[in-house]
């Protein structure tokens, strides 16, 4: 029931990190995968990589911040039935010292090219009449908040409501629609706020699992989710956290 054998994945923002991580672990599990982002050359050697070890992948060029590319998608990856995306981008800072330019940047890459992607992807899968799994990455910021994220956080917390609302919408054609939502995840986007000492200590106090994840903590569940053992699972923002939003460490010891 886990394998994707038979499926074709498009996986929107595929050339590192996470987005790489769950290409690699869809193409693990017997689907097509095809690896989309604007880094080409990278995207090749990926594909390639995982051509060479048996695998069946393909890489495609995709800016999610351009509508013409979005909207080439379906002519050049037709009859995707899985959708993961992955595509996204931050800047922290106050509130009140955004840019109207840095705005219109995170919520084109998190929020507007992901919205255009999924609803041509989406429609075929509708009007394919076969059934799909749609998989959106969200955040912490999908279902709490903390400081200096606030234009990060309106884009994936609109993410989370989409899911909800497609999962619903789209259940007549049998397409699942869920959102992983990553705790804090180690990835060249965050590298150096967690260099400090300070920082790395912090989280061995707010959640169960003290450690930072890693992207192949966030494809496993990806996987799942994409696969047929998931189909009842649907409109979830599933945290994939080390407790984070659960649980929290205190000094007290009863056997002291």
């Amino acid at each position: 029931m886990f394998s994707l054998r038979g499926r074709k994945a498009l996986v929107a923002g595929a050339s590192r990190g996470i987005g790489l991580a769950i290409a690699r672990a869809l193409a693990a599990q017997g689907a097509h995968t095809v690896l989309a982002s604007r880094s080409t050359e990278v995207l090749q050697s990926e594909a390639q990589r995982l051509r060479e070890s048996g695998h069946s992948a393909e890489h495609l060029a995709l800016d999610i911040t351009d509508s013409d590319s979005i909207d080439s998608v379906p002519l050049r990856c037709p009859d995707a039935d899985v959708l993961v995306n992955v595509a996204g981008t931050n800047v922290r800072r106050r509130f009140q010292d955004y840019t109207p330019e840095e705005d219109e940047r995170i919520m084109q890459t998190n929020l507007h090219g992901i919205v255009r992607l999924t609803r041509l992807v989406g429609s075929g899968m509708v009007e394919g009449g076969r059934g799909g799994k749609i998989v959106n990455i969200g955040s912490l910021m999908s279902v709490v908040g903390l400081p200096y994220l606030s234009v990060y956080a309106m884009t994936k917390s609109a993410l989370a409501g989409l899911t909800r609302v497609l999962a619903a919408e789209w259940a007549h054609a049998d397409i699942q629609v869920n959102c992983i939502a990553p705790g804090f995840i180690l990835t060249d986007l965050n590298r150096d706020m967690w260099e400090p000492g300070h920082m790395k200590q912090w989280l061995g106090t707010v959640q169960a699992n003290p450690r930072l994840g890693t992207p192949d903590d966030i494809a496993g569940l990806a996987a799942f989710l994409c696969s047929s053992a998931a189909n009842y699972i649907t409109g979830q923002v599933i945290a994939a956290d080390g407790g984070y939003t659960t649980t929290a460490q205190w000094p007290f010891d009863p056997l002291t």
